[in-house]
């Protein structure tokens, strides 16, 4: 159960654009903010990351702090995402992963049998707290500006383990869910509680919101998603209810898992850019007529990032448009910035979404 002291010292930011959204008010602009701003195009992260790896960096509290803080200055977003990676707390808790440039996380010893999740390590927040460290200094140089903490869901955080790596079929990962599925419980249960141990050190510390990426939950059909993962989805989120903050639940080609990442606890739906998000709120309106009209966040496709800019402003305005369909809209991409794109692109089109 998340610290009440802590929570209870979390900054006034009731009229932030992006809390007022997300609780379905009316805000005083569109919000926006885009998965992975904090890094990957700018180049003063890569200047600042130069002879640092990657895990390093992520508990480096001062170096979080600039690095999340850079997209602030630069393109005036209305929240930063906390500088980190969803391996973090498996490396923190002592489970063998570095991530590979070019490659993504790699893990040392796949998970592959009962004993090996049993040896699993639990994470304590002990472990974690260079990452608190970083949210404190953050809140402190945010002034207005909301602070998003993030964790990996179970079911994304298993298939690096399972796969050994990044996957393109989760071959492996399919096969122990379907195969073995004590097991494959057994580790999204302790999955579960690592990512819920991460997410309470960063909502103790002072986040204003959390993310939970499922970021390969789009490789499963609905039958398979209730059965094998949303239990453990919904026990994570389930444990920050009490902190009073928005819930983000985002993955990335979900279009057909959305009613069920909505039940895991989500008090906003990420949408990727495969589908508009007013198709979006409509299968959730009609999954459950009795629930509010859902809040959603998406969903530009980040390639058009690189487009001309009247094809880009274009898409733009379509997908501000069809987030009125919704309670509440939090503009972002339907993924993450890509390395390549021009960071002044991204910056006009903040402007550009804050005049609508």
């Amino acid at each position: 159960m998340t610290n009440a002291t802590a929570v209870s010292a979390r900054r006034d930011l009731s009229q932030a654009p992006l809390l007022v959204a997300a609780r379905g008010g009316a805000p005083a602009h569109p919000p926006v903010w885009f998965m992975r701003q904090a890094g990957r195009s700018l180049p003063e992260y890569r200047e600042i990351r130069k002879g640092t790896a990657m895990l390093e960096s992520c508990m480096t509290p001062d170096l979080v702090c600039e690095i999340t803080m850079q997209p602030i200055r630069r393109h005036g977003v209305d929240a930063a995402i906390l500088f980190s990676d969803i391996v973090v707390p498996l490396a923190a808790a002592g489970i063998g992963v570095e991530i590979v440039a070019g490659v993504g996380p790699v893990v040392a010893d796949p998970v592959r049998t009962v004993a090996d999740v049993a040896a699993l390590p639990e994470l304590s927040l002990d472990q974690v707290a260079p990452v608190a460290e970083a949210v404190r200094l953050l809140t402190a140089e945010l002034g207005q500006t909301p602070l998003i903490g993030f964790a990996g869901a179970p079911f994304t955080l298993a298939s690096y383990l399972i796969e050994g790596g990044p996957s393109r079929n989760h071959e492996r990962t399919k096969a122990m869910m379907h195969s073995d599925p004590r097991t494959w419980h057994a580790l999204l249960g302790a999955l579960a509680d690592i990512a819920a141990t991460f997410l309470r050190a960063q909502l103790d510390a002072g986040v204003d919101a959390v993310q939970l990426f499922d970021s390969w939950a789009g490789a499963l059909s609905e039958r398979d998603y209730r059965e094998f993962v949303l239990p453990h989805s919904k026990r994570v989120l389930g444990e920050l209810a009490d902190a009073g903050v928005p819930r983000v639940h985002f993955g990335v080609g979900t279009g057909e898992l959305l009613p069920a990442m909505r039940e895991a606890g989500a008090d906003v739906v990420g949408v990727d850019w495969r589908i508009p998000l007013d198709e979006a709120v409509r299968r959730l309106v009609a999954a459950d007529p009795t629930a509010p009209v859902p809040v959603v966040q998406g969903n530009l496709d980040p390639a058009l990032l690189t487009a001309e800019w009247s094809a880009l402003e274009r898409e733009v305005r379509r997908i501000h448009a069809e987030g009125k369909a919704a309670r509440g809209h939090i503009f972002n991409l339907g993924h993450g910035v890509l390395p390549d794109t021009d960071p002044t692109v991204i910056t006009r089109v903040v402007e550009l979404i804050h005049s609508l």
